[in-house]
């Protein structure tokens, strides 16, 4: 029950495989193209399969990014 406890904000996204899957996750999002780290170099998939709940908070964020675009789109044409 450690997660219980808070988050230790000291070790959030504090490492390159944390932040890479942080990242592919949020671009994955962005871009129209379905997902595609099942086809991308062995050491990405090992980093976004051991990072996955960084890679699923960047997709999470680019969600939120995507409805921000919208709403900006939404103010400036209608």
């Amino acid at each position: 029950m450690e997660f219980l406890k808070g988050i230790d904000f000291s070790t959030f996204l504090s490492t390159y495989a944390e932040w890479h899957a942080f990242v592919i996750g949020f671009c994955e999002v962005l871009c129209p193209w379905p997902p595609r780290h099942k086809s991308m170099h062995k050491e990405l998939r090992k980093q976004i399969a051991s990072e996955y709940h960084y890679y699923m908070f960047g997709r999470s964020i680019g969600v939120i990014a995507w409805l921000i675009i919208a709403k900006i789109i939404q103010g400036v044409f209608f």
